[in-house]
């Protein structure tokens, strides 16, 4: 138990059991930001950060996981399948009855010097290439219930060495399941749920007439499809090839490796479901990530491909009480939303409280913008200025994310 910042009543937040993640390769000492090293470069030095924006020594409050809103939207299969070069068969099929998705885990990618794999959706017009040599790695995930994996060599026969393995799958819930697991939630009426009394986030293409400017600033904003299974938000920060999301979502470059990121991933109209073909990118290098402030910060492959989506500013001022905001946001995996409109607020989303507890005393912003699970890693912006003021985390009603004036201390030199 601990006691709510001034002016916080207790019965605001359901007080939060402590999550105690240990990462192999990443440590966050009194909320110091650790610099991880590439997973395959096993020479480089682990670096941390010495100037904490929080001081020396920190206490880790309690807090409870409901609040961090990773749910499961798929489930692993094991799975013994292969395409080696002493097979006959240079295709095969992997099918999730009914799947939303299927992602498809190579155990070993061996291949011979201008062959390739590639996995691909059955009228192809989804597909994705695999060149080098991987072990135990994620390929990109196929929409829909099948996924073709198909290997390309130069000529027939060879080793049983070389090929692909595959040792899992990934199947994804369809939309209706996913959508049951939010109803279900938000149905529970906690009061660590983030829906705060009705839900009146809109997909973003909603807002484009009337807000251009605020769908403009959405576009930055990216799904994560973590390890086959686990979703949440992020968002590109600055000009370079540097992404944003939370710890709690991930904190290991092999995990990041193992990490879809979605940009474009939009309804075509308000009131369809039917979504723009989203470019997917890897994740690449985690540069630095903190439990204390509940960030990590990334790279990705490829990021030429993402460049025109744009990035986001990270605000050199505090946020003020009252502030007009809005989140952008991936809630339950689905297309673009954005939160703008708070009915407990009397209309317009704001900033409730300025300084607000999270992982630690008085780190975060609080606000009763409607979020879900998915939405961890979004960026929560001022509407004045159009820039970040916080990174959301937490549900709770209010809501709350980690002021980026105490991340930009830590790793504004890297971005």
């Amino acid at each position: 138990m601990r006691n709510p910042p001034t002016g916080q009543s207790g019965a605001e937040r359901k007080r939060r059991k402590l999550v105690m993640a240990a990462a192999a390769g990443s440590i966050a000492l009194g909320g110091a930001a650790v610099v991880v090293p590439s997973a395959f470069a096993e020479d480089d030095p682990v670096t941390t950060v010495l100037d904490d924006a929080l001081g020396d020594t920190v206490e880790l409050l309690p807090v409870d996981d409901e609040l961090l809103g990773l749910v499961d939207v798929g489930e692993v299969t094991e799975l013994t399948e292969s395409l080696t070069y002493a097979d006959d068969a240079d295709v095969l099929k992997v099918t999730g009855p009914d799947a939303g998705y299927v992602k498809v885990h190579f155990e070993r990618l061996l291949l011979n010097t201008g062959d390739f794999v590639t996995v691909s959706s059955p009228d192809g017009a989804e597909s994705y290439r695999y060149e080098e040599s991987l072990i135990d790695q994620w390929a990109t995930s196929i929409t829909g219930d099948t996924a073709i994996v198909e290997l390309h060599r130069e000529s027939g026969g060879g080793s049983s060495a070389l090929g692909v393995l595959i040792d899992k799958a990934a199947y994804g819930f369809t939309e209706d399941e996913v959508d049951a697991i939010a109803q279900e939630r938000a149905d529970n009426a906690r009061p660590e749920e983030s829906i705060c009394e009705g839900d009146e986030k809109r997909s973003s293409v909603c807002y484009r007439t009337s807000h251009p400017t605020i769908v403009d600033h959405a576009e930055p904003v990216a799904r994560l499809l973590i390890d086959g299974t686990v979703l949440c938000t992020a968002f590109r920060v600055g000009e370079e090839n540097r992404l944003l999301t939370n710890h709690h979502c991930f904190t290991e470059t092999q995990e990041a490796q193992n990490t879809e990121v979605w940009f474009g991933y939009d309804c075509v109209a308000c009131g369809t479901d039917i979504t723009n073909a989203p470019v997917k990118v890897r994740g690449a290098e985690v540069l630095a990530t903190s439990k204390s402030l509940d960030y990590t910060l990334f790279t990705v492959d490829d990021f030429e491909r993402i460049e025109p989506f744009g990035f986001l500013q990270l605000s050199d001022r505090a946020a003020r009480s009252g502030e007009a905001i809005y989140i952008p946001q991936h809630p339950a995996g689905r297309p673009t939303e954005i939160a703008i409109e708070s009915s407990v607020d009397g209309g317009n989303c704001v900033v409730k409280h300025e300084t607000y507890d999270g992982y630690v005393a008085n780190s975060d912003i609080s606000y009763y913008c409607d979020t879900e699970f998915g939405s961890s890693g979004s960026p929560v912006l001022s509407r004045e200025t159009h820039e970040v003021i916080a990174l959301h985390h937490f549900g709770g009603c209010p809501n709350s994310g980690v002021n980026v004036q105490l991340i930009q201390k830590e790793i504004g030199h890297l971005i």
